[in-house]
């Protein structure tokens, strides 16, 4: 008797295409949603730098895919948590997206930091 061995697709090529469709979600709504709530959360600025090092060519393949899955998970209304909760709505996605950018903290640098800076000058 002859056995089919079935291949287990190989994760890294997922990885391309799960961080397309993260980066479809915030390219579409991070800046919008940041807007709406940057006066209720206190990690604006770390986030906004997070976003920009995740934005940035020579990110990491790697760290792209983590900022962008937590800043997807910030951007999709529906969570854990529901947003609208006060005091609580954003406790979920604070660890996400703490986590996040504690793990990949070497990649931003210090223009994504400035960069950040400049945007919530302007958009204050």
């Amino acid at each position: 008797m002859r056995f089919i061995q079935l291949n287990k697709p190989d994760p890294k090529d997922a990885e391309p295409a799960l961080l397309a469709a993260d980066e479809k979600v915030v390219k579409k709504g991070f800046l919008k949603k940041l807007k709406k709530v940057a006066l209720k959360i206190t990690f604006s600025e770390k986030l906004l730098a997070a976003y920009f090092c995740a934005t940035d060519r020579k990110t990491p393949l790697k760290a792209k895919a983590i900022l962008m899955a937590a800043l997807a998970y910030f951007v999709v209304p529906a969570d854990l948590i529901p947003d609208f909760i006060i005091a609580f709505g954003f406790t979920d996605d604070i660890s996400v997206l703490i986590a996040a950018i504690n793990s990949v903290k070497k990649h931003i640098t210090e223009q994504h930091v400035e960069k950040a800076q400049a945007w919530l000058d302007v958009n204050d």
